[in-house]
């Protein structure tokens, strides 16, 4: 009998793959950065959006069937995707469409949690799509990553569900689903969000966590959501209901990212973020601005898309003996900077400085303006603000505290136009 075994055609697998881009979370922890706009539709990197990241990934990786799931405040993300991301030619099935909650359990039912969000969706899958394979993503990740890859490991494996995974230390793990795996990356246990997460075999500073990246067989996936959807005790989230019940059938494989991350640093570590804090953002932010950053932005070979806008160059200007500082930043297009100083700092689009200020490790957000000799450090400055003349913000936190939102390490502070009207009301 012969048992060569036959490894699948990546073309063919990535034909038959339907991506699902879960895009309908708030991101609470991001507090007021995320009032107006989902978590996904936040500014990143200069000129980009949080959900760019997933949907590089998907082109980069040859996956053109492309579905990303809308809730809560979604304009923004929808405005975003319909005038970057519509090029994709509908005449060879190519195609990102748009799948906001309809309301189609009942006419008071949202989607109730991650997995009920593709529930509702499943009709639809059926009758339009009809994939063999489903690949589920978060739309709030920082990675690059070749989804094809993972694919074609899911069906070598002869797994239903494939779950990425990603080495994390232990303390960090308590925010994730962790798991553990034998030999053949099958896993054997899987718990959510454990007060103390279980190491790895040879690693005990290290916990196994769920990427929330996740390849079901498609017709599998619809059984169980079926099943799912009539148990009177779920909360309709996959890393909390899903997961287990496909373990205990023991169809369950990991996909360690290693295998397929395309952002491996110079030293082979591998670079993953969730940026659902204050802190988080800011860090991978500021992070880009060093010599040698962990994530490539500038790489050529598996660019992150997006949708910049159409700017004149930014212009420095500095008067005759007063030339300031720019140093170790990244300034997007349309920017007007007036003998002012910046060091080590993103700003994205449109930002105007005025003369004598100093922005300091600070993240600004576009079409923001910064007054005369203002002092800015270690702030997250939302869209649209107007900085009044000589406003310090980051310098003393116990005042900061008191008009705008520190972060819970106490580094960072976020600045909206809400909390600025608020100090010109005192």
């Amino acid at each position: 009998m012969n048992t060569t075994k036959i490894t699948p055609n990546k073309y063919d697998v990535v034909k038959d793959t339907m991506v699902l881009i879960l895009a309908g979370g708030r991101g609470s922890r991001l507090h007021e950065l995320t009032d107006k706009r989902a978590k996904p539709a936040l500014y990143f990197g200069g000129n980009r959006r949080i959900i760019d990241f997933a949907l590089s990934n998907c082109l980069n990786s040859g996956l053109h069937h492309i579905g990303v799931v809308t809730q809560y405040e979604a304009h923004s993300l929808l405005r975003h995707l319909q005038q970057g991301w519509s090029f994709l030619p509908q005449e060879r099935g190519e195609f990102i469409d748009m799948l906001p909650a309809r309301q189609q359990i009942d006419d008071s039912t949202w989607y109730r949690g991650t997995a009920d969000a593709v529930y509702q969706n499943m009709k639809i899958l059926k009758d339009h799509y009809r994939p063999k394979y489903i690949l589920i993503l978060a739309g709030d990740h920082i990675y690059k990553q070749d989804y094809s890859r993972m694919i074609l490991d899911h069906i070598e494996s002869g797994a239903k569900c494939t779950v990425g995974c990603i080495e994390v230390p232990r303390e960090e793990a308590k925010a994730f689903g962790v798991m553990s795996v034998d030999e053949n990356l099958k896993v054997d246990s899987f718990v959510e969000k454990p007060e103390n997460p279980p190491a790895m075999y040879g690693k005990p500073e290290l916990s196994l966590a769920s990427m929330g990246i996740y390849v079901f067989d498609a017709d599998y996936l619809y059984e169980v959501l079926e099943r799912e959807v009539k148990s009177p005790y779920t909360s309709h989230d996959f890393g909390k209901d899903i997961l287990p019940k496909v373990l205990e059938e023991g169809v369950l494989y990991a996909h360690p990212f290693s295998r397929s991350c395309m952002g491996k640093h110079a030293e082979g570590e591998v670079y993953w973020r969730d940026v659902g804090t204050l802190d988080s953002f800011w860090q991978s932010n500021i992070d880009l601005v060093s010599e040698n950053p962990q994530l490539d932005i500038y790489d050529d070979s598996w660019p992150i898309r997006g949708c910049p806008q159409q700017t004149y160059p930014s212009k420095f200007y500095f008067s005759e003996g007063k030339q300031k500082v720019i140093d170790n930043s990244l300034i997007a297009g349309g920017c007007k900077i007036t003998d002012a100083e910046i060091k080590q700092s993103v700003l994205f689009d449109q930002i105007k400085v005025e003369e004598g200020s100093v922005i300091e490790q600070c993240v600004v957000l576009p079409q923001v303006e910064i007054g005369k000799n203002c002092v800015l450090k270690n702030c997250i400055i939302d869209r649209h603000c107007i900085i009044p003349d000589g406003l310090t913000i980051g310098v003393n936190k116990e005042e900061d505290a008191k008009r705008f939102r520190v972060s819970s390490s106490g580094k960072v502070v976020l600045v909206t136009e809400a909390m600025l009207d608020n100090l010109k009301a005192e």
